[in-house]
């Protein structure tokens, strides 16, 4: 495997000698690493990539402070003290990054024309008292900054020989003090790095440090002196800077390569051959509000391609309206999986405490290799996700998710001062997927894949859902920022969506009805009829009578929960001619039925009408154009017993739309249309599709007797 991502570097990232990137055979790098962490891999990878000799010092202690790494210095100089030619790098790890190879590393050191190269800062620290004593300068930065130097193994044994510190003690005070030392400075031969041709620390540079692509490479580059920095290195409070950064250098993505990195260490889920074989899996589900769509959402957590007996469901919900989809998924599907845990609003457990159980229960078993978040508002479109995120083999990975037409998503790119959202300058290119990776990014939420190993070790902690006066989801963010643990996202492929939860209510039975304007989509997809495309491109139009059409328009879901909408409403009209609900209160062909408006969906039954019936009027109907305007809009119910048919009229109408809700032969017998001047009848409406036909003087008609159960249909007299 090591073997495979070095060939991979070599092709990526520049063979020895390709570039100008050769290490020299007198230049070694020595670097601080207690732990194995996501930065010290990125660092790594940066040192492989221009072929750079790293030492790691510190891998079997544990970390007491900044101190320990001048002591392991220190020690691991002692073997190079009589090596005159052998010059040393020292520089963090876990933040930094390797931006060009040895050849400019030594050329840049000694153009500088001293033993010692320290890296330089805009502030002194850790003693702002020191400041006046520091050398002024005339361009550049002015105080010492201990997070790389590079020298002369001599030299540089000859700065540390002095020390005996203690581990939990200041470097950069140790090494600072010898620089403002105008004797020891002069007696090693210590200058700052003050243009940043060598080191680049972005704390407090943020500004002025931009991208450069250039030939499909990338650099780092100082606007404020016009110099390519070497080392980058994210200290103090700019890690965040280094991580965006990170994105990008070295050569890990370019505007001609894409991602260099996307399939390195990849984990393949060929090797398991059997269902019972795969990685066991803690799926955590979360609602937390009144939710639309959550019933689909349930089908696709059913759907997904990944095998039932190798996932645990922990589901949280605090909605009482959701209850009845929760239990519906369950009574379905409960068995099919290893192990299903089920906190109901009942138990009033707080967003944060219920994340933290989610986690827990993944944490606390030692089989558990992955654990999925989801909340219910994100839409998997991508049946095979959770695989997909499984492969990239990340400590913590989010699928891209945003709102549709929208550039809110489950991710930010940046941070402000105060730790809130802030938008990187490639923000929108990811979003829109101008920009194709996978992207080391602060903040993820609603939907992301945890390694179980890291939750037992770097994430041990349990309470990770809070902090301070974060939300949950912010309070998760920065626990695992201070762990130092990468929190990426990808949006290598298409992985679905996130609903708009503004406005919505659940005064109603079905109240994903009224979704049509805020998650258009998703009320599509529920709602009308999949062969609807079809009939829009004029494929699937019928016309069973002379300049009567007939297309596919709802689905069944659709038809059904209209029905069950109006008769939990109830207040099905007398079927007289007397009429309050309409101008001038009085009905000259009455049906026994509830309008649109009674129940407030006047608003939503015209985008209806004016997204999916007027493309079929003006294909139809050529040369008409309509705003799908009406007065009346209804539901009818005609039954044997109450009113089983209509005698010949007009419709007060330009053109009607009449939409069969339920199924003849099934629901009821009889029924149907018959178009008086021509003759022609229409007996086996088919449940869902919409009947379009000209409303007055043309189209004289009846309704025919419904002689056995009840007929639902929806009428709406279209540019009255």
């Amino acid at each position: 495997m090591f073997l495979g991502l070095l060939i991979s570097l070599l092709l990526t990232c520049g063979a020895p000698g390709a570039l100008g990137s050769s290490t020299a055979d007198n230049l070694l790098v020595l670097t601080v690493a207690t732990e194995e962490t996501d930065g010290f891999r990125r660092f790594q990878r940066s040192a492989q990539c221009f072929n750079y000799k790293v030492k790691v010092l510190g891998q079997e202690e544990e970390w007491h402070g900044d101190g320990q790494k001048v002591r392991l210095l220190k020690t691991a100089l002692e073997q190079y003290v009589d090596n005159e030619d052998l010059i040393i790098l020292f520089t963090e790890s876990y933040d930094a990054v390797f931006a060009s190879g040895s050849a400019e590393l030594l050329k840049k050191f000694k153009q500088a024309k001293s033993k010692v190269v320290f890296s330089a800062e805009t502030l002194a620290y850790p003693e702002r008292r020191l400041e006046p004593k520091y050398p002024t300068v005339i361009e550049g930065k002015r105080f010492l900054g201990s997070g790389g130097f590079i020298g002369y193994a001599s030299h540089l044994h000859k700065l540390v020989a002095d020390w005996d510190g203690a581990d939990d003690t200041s470097d950069q005070l140790y090494y600072s003090k010898i620089f403002l030392d105008p004797v020891k400075r002069e007696q090693i031969n210590i200058t700052l790095d003050h243009r940043c041709r060598i080191f680049q620390n972005l704390h407090g540079s943020e500004g002025d440090v931009v991208l450069k692509f250039e030939n499909g490479r990338v650099r780092a580059r100082n606007m404020a002196y016009d110099t390519l920095p070497v080392l980058i290195n994210g200290n103090g409070p700019s890690r965040l800077f280094m991580n965006y950064m990170g994105n990008y250098i070295p050569r890990v993505w370019t505007f001609e390569t894409g991602c260099v990195v996307c399939d390195e260490g990849l984990r393949s889920l060929q090797e398991f051959k059997t269902d019972d074989s795969f990685p066991l899996v803690v799926v955590g589900v979360f609602i937390e509000q009144p939710t639309p769509f959550v019933s689909e959402f349930f089908k696709r957590l059913s759907n997904l391609q990944y095998p039932k007996q190798r996932i645990q469901l922990y589901i949280a919900n605090h909605e009482p309206h959701h209850q009845k989809h929760v239990e519906r998924f369950l009574q379905a599907h409960r068995s099919e999986y290893s192990d299903v845990r089920y906190v109901g609003p009942e138990e009033a457990v707080n967003f944060g405490e219920a994340r933290n159980a989610g986690m827990d229960v993944c944490r606390q078993n030692p089989q558990c290799e992955y654990y999925f978040s989801i909340d219910v508002q994100v839409v998997l479109k991508n049946a095979s996700v959770l695989r997909t995120l499984i492969e990239q083999n990340k400590s913590i990975i989010a699928p891209m998710v945003s709102r549709i037409q929208d550039l809110w998503s489950n991710f930010w790119g940046a941070l402000s001062s105060d730790g809130f959202y802030a938008r990187s300058e490639d923000y929108i290119d990811i979003v829109q997927r101008q920009r194709i990776g996978i992207w080391n990014v602060p903040y993820i939420s609603n939907v992301y894949l945890v390694k179980g190993s890291v939750l037992r070790k770097a994430l041990s902690q349990y309470d990770l859902f809070h902090s301070g006066n974060l939300d949950p989801d912010m309070a998760f963010c920065d626990n695992v920022r201070r762990k130092g643990v990468f929190m990426v996202v990808t949006n290598r492929e298409p992985f679905g969506h996130i609903l708009s939860l503004e406005n919505y209510k659940t005064s109603h039975l079905h109240n994903d009805l009224w979704q049509i304007f805020q998650n258009i989509e998703d009320w599509k997809e529920k709602f009308i009829h999949p062969n609807y495309t079809l009939a829009r491109k004029g494929k699937l139009i019928e016309s069973p009578c002379p300049d009567v059409y007939w297309f596919p328009l709802f689905t069944e879901t659709a038809c059904d929960d209209i029905v069950e909408e109006m008769e939990n409403f109830g207040q099905w009209s007398g079927g007289g001619n007397k009429d309050e609900r309409i101008q001038g209160g009085y009905e000259n062909v009455p049906t026994i039925d509830i309008h649109m408006n009674q129940i407030n969906y006047e608003k939503e039954w015209q985008k209806l009408l004016l997204d999916f019936a007027a493309p079929i009027t003006e294909k139809m109907f050529p040369g008409y154009y309509t705003q799908a305007q009406f007065d009346l809009a209804f539901v009818v119910r005609y039954k044997p017993d109450e009113q089983p048919s209509l005698v010949p009229h007009h419709d007060a109408s330009t053109f009607t739309i009449n939409i069969a809700l339920n199924s003849v032969g099934q629901d009821y017998e009889g029924g149907g249309c018959r178009f008086i001047r021509y003759n022609c009848s229409i007996t086996a409406p088919r449940k869902g599709w919409a009947l379009m036909h000209p409303g007055r003087l043309t189209h004289y008609h009846e309704g025919l007797p419904t002689t056995k159960g009840t007929r639902y249909i929806a009428v709406s007299f279209v540019d009255p």
